[in-house]
């Protein structure tokens, strides 16, 4: 089977796409000033291009105070200018039209940065105001010196803070998830509602694909706000239930952006960032009349042992099947240890977004990670359904574990007093050349995170054309999956004499992936692509292959 479709040309392209996520602060800095910003990201589109994705998700670029790397949203119809102007983004939507890729931009609508002129009102009008029924206002518990309840941060810390009234008297207390400057919306409030439909329309009039909606099984928060028991309190899974998670009243808001969306044609999307399990919870959001994309965090948060995965791959192609939507495949993002490093890993805490830290029990072997990187793709592209990839995984980059403590950034690491690192190391800036200042990603040579020795001889022009590295392994692998449309086959698993041993078969192509430490035998068969060099006709341990399907040779 050959794809034709460009991924231009169709209506549903999302169903097999590959979705390539820019973080903008630490893609391609155009100026000096250590950041970089969208005319370097327009300037790069064409390498995008070549390594086969089809569309662009951009992470947070409007005008904020920085202080969650712009997920703390002061403006959002606004372009903070540390990534450039409107026009930088006018302009940049266009230039990847013309390369036929596709826009996806961040949309955070669970709070706002505290620079908000909204919050700004709120906080100079008295208590029930209309002004503060956009955020969630409360009235301490006891005496009022205390918190509305016992909620804690994502960050760390309480998620409440008090505020000082205009008479200069203790106030209030205001809900804030993660840090204290990101104050949770009141999405009871029908203006707040009407004040993200403009918000969709601005970048819908300026010819943006879709939204990728952060936290979205966020906003709608259990009536009365109950405090949690010691237990829940106590649970840090991303994936624990909360009153503050996954309210069902939540899909209403999808249904009604749905509907907005629909207004400017059929081939607009959304994308859930939901935390949330099992998998049939997460297909919700995926429902004809709500999204087209969730973020299939199970598949991400699988344990590299092959019984888990095939577990995951199989509930998930059934969870999201029964509401007629794809699956999505993703192994990293800005808010995860970076898959390579985080696979080499066992404990919980590499699945916790921003878990080391200091006193975490292992670290990754950087062999193991790089192996078991470029095999975790490998098997994860020939799989149905649509694919997200994170900056610099391309790469083969490891997440990078030694930053000073005085250059992290992450409101995890402050607030939790350094026990936690938080997500730094997935976001320091990615290496272009080997020889250039920054590693190319700087022509200044500023970087507002470090990077390490190790990214030089992983620039991107240390591996093109370079057969065997993992820059040209993706770039045979996404173009294979193309050509033999494999992002919308069909999967079928295939018996092997080895409980470590994965195989299935996707349209033409046999996918196999050894978990285990014992070498495996490969069948007959031309070998398309290999996460490594085979040795004598063996799968080796932590390897992956795509091989000529029997059927079509």
């Amino acid at each position: 089977m050959t794809s034709e479709l460009s991924p231009m040309s169709a209506a549903d392209w999302w169903r097999d796409a590959v979705i390539y996520q820019v973080y903008p602060r630490s893609f391609c800095a155009s100026g000096g000033t250590g950041f970089g910003d969208l005319p370097g990201i327009t300037q790069k589109l064409p390498e995008l291009r070549k390594l086969g994705v089809d569309a662009v998700w951009l992470s947070p670029f409007y005008t904020s105070p920085q202080n969650d790397a712009g997920y703390d949203v002061a403006d959002y119809c606004g372009v903070d200018s540390l990534f450039g102007t409107l026009a930088d983004a006018e302009h940049l939507i266009q230039s990847a039209h013309d390369l036929d890729l596709r826009i996806i931009v961040d949309l955070v609508p669970n709070h706002s940065s505290s620079e908000h002129e909204w919050f700004k009102q709120a906080l100079a009008s008295p208590p029930g105001s209309p002004e503060r029924e956009r955020y969630m206002f409360r009235d301490g518990s006891g005496d009022g010196s205390e918190p509305p309840n016992n909620w804690q941060s994502v960050f760390g810390g309480p998620a409440w803070t008090r505020v000082v009234e205009a008479d200069g008297t203790p106030g209030q207390w205001y809900l804030h998830l993660f840090d204290s400057t990101q104050p949770d919306f009141n999405w009871e409030n029908p203006e707040v509602w009407d004040f993200f439909d403009d918000v969709l329309r601005f970048w819908l009039d300026r010819g943006v694909d879709g939204f990728r909606i952060d936290v979205a099984h966020g906003l709608m928060k259990v009536p009365g706000l109950p405090s949690l028991s010691p237990e829940d309190l106590a649970d840090i899974r991303p994936d624990a239930q909360k009153p503050y998670w996954n309210q069902e009243k939540v899909h209403d808001v999808y249904r009604r952006w749905h509907r907005v969306l629909g207004e400017y044609g059929p081939d607009r999307i959304l994308t859930a960032e939901a935390w949330v399990w099992p998998l049939e919870s997460m297909a919700q959001y995926v429902r004809e009349d709500e999204m087209q994309h969730a973020f299939n965090f199970a598949y991400l948060a699988t344990s590299w042992q092959a019984d888990n995965v095939k577990s995951v791959v199989d509930h998930s192609l059934s969870a999201f099947g029964a509401v007629g939507a794809p699956s999505t495949w993703v192994l990293s993002n800005h808010d995860v240890i970076r898959h390579s490093s985080r696979l080499a890993m066992g404990a919980l805490e590499s699945v916790v977004p921003g878990g080391l830290g200091p006193k975490s029990p292992e670290k990754p072997d950087p062999d193991v990670a790089m192996r078991r990187g470029r095999a975790a793709t490998t098997f994860m592209l020939g799989l149905p359904g649509s694919s997200y990839l994170y900056q610099g995984e391309e790469l083969g980059l490891p997440e990078v574990i030694e930053i000073p403590d005085d250059k992290r950034e992450d409101p995890t690491f402050h607030r939790t007093n350094g026990e936690r690192y938080g997500r730094d190391g997935c976001r320091v800036p990615i290496p272009w050349e080997k020889d250039a200042p920054a590693y190319g990603f700087s022509p200044s040579g500023d970087s507002w995170l470090p990077q390490p020795d190790t990214f030089g001889d992983l620039a991107r022009d240390q591996q093109e054309g370079v057969e065997g590295s993992t820059l040209e392994l993706y770039k045979t692998l996404l173009r294979l999956r193309k050509a033999e449309g494999l992002g919308r086959g069909e999967l079928q698993w295939i018996a092997t004499d080895s409980p470590d041993v994965l195989a299935y078969q996707n349209g033409g192509i046999t996918v196999m992936c050894n978990f285990g430490d014992t070498p495996f035998d490969l069948p007959h068969g031309d070998v398309l692509a290999s996460s490594e060099s085979e040795r004598d006709g063996t799968l080796q341990p932590g390897h992956a292959v795509w091989i000529q399907s029997a059927a079509t040779e």
